[in-house]
C-alpha cells in the first residue's frame, strides 16, 4: 500500500501553505492530519469550511460527537485529538471517556445527544425512532437531527482520511478503552 508522507509546507501548494500559516499562528503547528490533506489542493480547505460550518451545538457538544463518532470508526488519532479539545471545552478525561463508551451519565442533554450521533455513525444513518425522540425530548429540535448527520459526516471525513494516510499522532495520546 502506498506510505502518506505528511507534506512541509514547501511541498504544497500556496492556498495551502497560506493555511499552513494560519494554524501554526493559531495551534503553534500543522497538525499532521490535516497536513496529509494539504496533498489535495482543494482537500484541506474544503474540509475546513466543512468544519468551521455554522452550527448551533456548543463547542462542548461538539467535541462529544467528535469523541463517539472517533470512538464508533476506530480513529486513535482524531481520539486524541478530541480528547484533548474536550478537555479544553468543559469536559474532565473521565468524561471523555465516557462519551467514547456511548454514554453521557453527567449529563442528560449530552447523553442523548452522544446516542444518537453513535447509531447514527455505527448504523449508517439508520439511527432508531427511540433514540431521535429521545434527543427531542432533551430538548434538541428536529432541525439539530439533521445538523448532527452533517456533524457526524464530517467527522467520519476525517476519520477516513486516517483510516488511509495512517499518519503519526501529533497530540498527547487518548486512553485506550
Amino acid at each position: 500500500m502506498a506510505k502518506f508522507q505528511v507534506p512541509s509546507r514547501g511541498e504544497v501548494s500556496a492556498n495551502n501553505q497560506e493555511i499552513f500559516d494560519n494554524f501554526k499562528k493559531g495551534l503553534g503547528m500543522v497538525p499532521n492530519l490535516y497536513a496529509v490533506m494539504a496533498l489535495s489542493d482543494t482537500a484541506l480547505g474544503n474540509y475546513l469550511s466543512f468544519q468551521n460550518a455554522k452550527t448551533t451545538f456548543s463547542n462542548k457538544e461538539k467535541q462529544a460527537v467528535n469523541l463517539v463518532v472517533s470512538q464508533v470508526n476506530e480513529c486513535h488519532y482524531c481520539q486524541s485529538a478530541h480528547t484533548l479539545l474536550g478537555t479544553m471545552n468543559g469536559l474532565t478525561e473521565e468524561q471523555t471517556i465516557e462519551i467514547r463508551n456511548g454514554n453521557a451519565s453527567f449529563d442528560n442533554k449530552l447523553n442523548a445527544l452522544v446516542i444518537l450521533a453513535k447509531e447514527i455513525t455505527a448504523k449508517k444513518g439508520f439511527a432508531s425512532a427511540e433514540s431521535i425522540d429521545a434527543f427531542i425530548n432533551a430538548g434538541y429540535s428536529k432541525g439539530q437531527v439533521i445538523e448532527l448527520v452533517f456533524l457526524v459526516a464530517e467527522k467520519t471525513a476525517m476519520n477516513y482520511v486516517q483510516a488511509i494516510a495512517k499518519v503519526e499522532i501529533d497530540f498527547p495520546l487518548a486512553k485506550a478503552i
